[in-house]
């Protein structure tokens, strides 16, 4: 009797494609920030820029406005793997570690090339961190420099006194105490409704912001006081990125570093339409006088003092280098 021989089952055209694309990796990014946002435009060409480069062996739905995860639960998420990639503020994370918080320093980094070579200086220690909690951060891009939205003009640093302020992290909370006044956690996207029900007065944010959340609705004036350049920080689950094959890893790489830089020209244009917008909607731009500039000085050398107290030696040193390569 003959032995049986097997004979391979040949599958049509349409059923191949079809064994290939299951094989794709189909991930989820949350993002906090809502489709205005210049952050999260350039998150979503990211996206698209990844499919192309990997012909759709990675694909990366970005849901915005924290329509999936919300923003104090993005890290965490990502860090499970409930979900692959998120983009969080930096400085968020600063009860993580005080390295977090570093560019919400008044007077570290007042200009972006400074804010750059202050990422490039802290970007070892941030991968670190992250790595230990099994995440990969990809890229980062800062906001524009922060300033102060009011509903009248600031003359007088006595007008800080029990001003109620939006503030989006612990470090611009403290700004706020320094300066005498009532720092209030709102997210971006709840910006109006608290204007609207009184509970904060003031906002410390961007330009890019108040000119995507329409600020002119609630507020008058705009005192450019070019305080910090905070930063965004997109990062996705390690194991997930071990997942993919080398070409797409490698392809998945070079995306987030054309977004990088790509973010960062996105963020200087953002800057120059913003407060062009805010003008033309009626909002006075000014800058602080002497006397509100000091305040502010003075606000921002004692939220250095405290940071110096909680800070590693390792952050410290870092600082003193990127400090040591501004002067060269």
């Amino acid at each position: 009797m003959r032995p049986h021989r097997f004979t391979p089952l040949l599958l049509p055209l349409s059923a191949l494609a079809f064994a290939g694309a299951v094989q794709a990796a189909e991930w989820n990014m949350a993002t906090p920030y809502g489709d205005a946002s210049f952050h999260t435009q350039n998150v979503k060409q990211f996206a698209e820029d990844v499919a192309e480069a990997t012909e759709g062996a990675l694909r990366i739905t970005v849901h915005s406005g924290g329509s999936l995860v919300a923003h104090g639960e993005i890290k965490p998420s990502v860090r499970r793997g409930t979900i692959e990639a998120g983009e969080v503020f930096l400085s968020t994370l600063s009860n993580d570690d005080p390295i977090f918080e570093i560019d919400t320093l008044p007077g570290v980094a007042g200009s972006y090339e400074e804010a750059m070579a202050l990422w490039d200086a802290t970007r070892p220690m941030i991968t670190e961190l992250f790595a230990a909690e099994g995440l990969k951060p990809l890229y980062a891009v800062a906001w524009p420099a922060q300033g102060l939205y009011t509903r009248e003009e600031i003359t007088d640093p006595e007008q800080f006194e029990g001003l109620r302020v939006r503030a989006p992290n612990i470090n611009t909370q403290r700004f706020v105490q320094n300066l005498g006044g009532s720092p209030t956690e709102t997210e971006e996207s709840d910006i109006p409704t608290a204007f609207s029900t009184g509970r904060v007065d003031a906002m410390i944010t961007s330009s890019a912001t108040g000119n995507a959340m329409t600020a002119w609705d609630y507020v008058s004036h705009y005192t450019d006081a070019n305080l910090w350049l905070p930063k965004n920080i997109v990062f996705i689950n390690q194991r997930a990125f071990d997942r993919l094959d080398e070409a797409t890893q490698e392809a998945l790489l070079e995306a987030a570093a054309r977004a990088e830089e790509r973010g960062w020209q996105m963020s200087r244009d953002n800057n120059a339409t913003s407060l062009e917008a805010l003008a033309a909607n009626g909002v006075s731009v000014v800058t602080p006088n002497e006397a509100v500039a000091e305040a502010l000085q003075a606000a921002g050398d004692k939220l250095f003092a405290d940071w110096e107290s909680r800070a590693s030696d390792q952050a410290k040193e870092l600082l003193e280098a990127y400090r040591a390569g501004l002067e060269e």
